[in-house]
């Protein structure tokens, strides 16, 4: 009998979901004595290794989620901000309410990810939330207020911003102040919160996105190339132009750079 070419078999095995319909493909495939055959089958199994760990990875991240919901919350935001260190722009804080059932394969902390993984993780994000929520504190408002403060305001704003209220809020590393909600801070929780590095996610791709767009308006700093962050090169153009209107005054490199030049408009 004619044997199926193998190329067809592979595509099939790439196409087929997990589950029976993969499962009975493999079945023929393991009993075919065929050099490729048996490579298409090793290539499978651990392409599902590889699956099954990745969904084991994304379970721990969402455990404590897990437990929320099982005692009574229905609505449970992460929280993350992003922006802290930079010289220029804003401060830019995300809420994000997931459903329990979600599809976001690779999901980590921003830091840790590709800027083409990071915008495809928060396009999928958006997609499939309950409720996302982005909130920003300028950098006149973080001379105002300082830094720490500004980025606790920025959290509480994203929170508020939320259509419904959630019943718990999972943080990174801190408790925001101004919210009657119970929270739970968590240390490094970008990397170890399913909910967190999702916020992490939608809150780096905005704010780099808006960056890109001063970038525009202020070309000779780089701000598409650093996003505002202290890098040699953005130090020099400081040195160089002064600030812009986009810089924060009170950071001292920027207050340096400052130094004998007339605020701008």
């Amino acid at each position: 009998m004619k044997r199926v070419p193998l190329s067809r078999l592979e595509r099939q095995i790439q196409q087929a979901r997990e589950g029976p319909e993969l499962q009975a493909l493999l079945v023929p495939l393991k009993q075919d004595p065929r050099q490729g055959a048996r490579r298409i089958v090793e290539r499978t199994e651990r392409r599902l290794l590889a699956a099954a760990h990745e969904r084991e990875r994304l379970a721990g991240l969402f455990e404590l989620r897990r437990q929320l919901i099982a005692a009574g919350a229905r609505r449970v935001a992460g929280v993350d901000e992003v922006g802290v260190g930079p010289l220029a722009g804003p401060v830019v804080a995300c809420a994000v309410v997931l459903p329990e059932e979600m599809d976001l394969p690779g999901l980590n902390d921003s830091k840790q990810l590709s800027p083409g993984a990071r915008q495809e993780l928060s396009r999928r994000i958006r997609a499939q939330a309950v409720d996302v929520s982005v909130a920003e504190v300028t950098p006149h408002d973080i001379d105002r207020l300082n830094i720490h403060h500004a980025t606790l305001e920025a959290m509480r704003r994203a929170v508020v911003g939320l259509t419904q209220p959630p019943d718990h809020v999972l943080v990174d590393a801190r408790t925001i102040p101004g919210l009657e909600v119970r929270q739970t801070a968590i240390v490094g929780g970008d990397s170890k919160d399913g909910s967190i590095a999702a916020a992490s996610i939608v809150a780096k791709v905005y704010r780099d996105a808006l960056m890109v767009e001063l970038d525009a308006r202020f070309p000779v700093y780089g701000f598409a190339r650093h996003k505002g962050y202290p890098t040699p090169d953005h130090q020099q153009a400081l040195r160089v132009h002064g600030p812009s209107p986009e810089h924060r005054r009170s950071f001292a490199p920027v207050a340096r750079a400052a130094v004998g030049r007339s605020a701008p408009a």
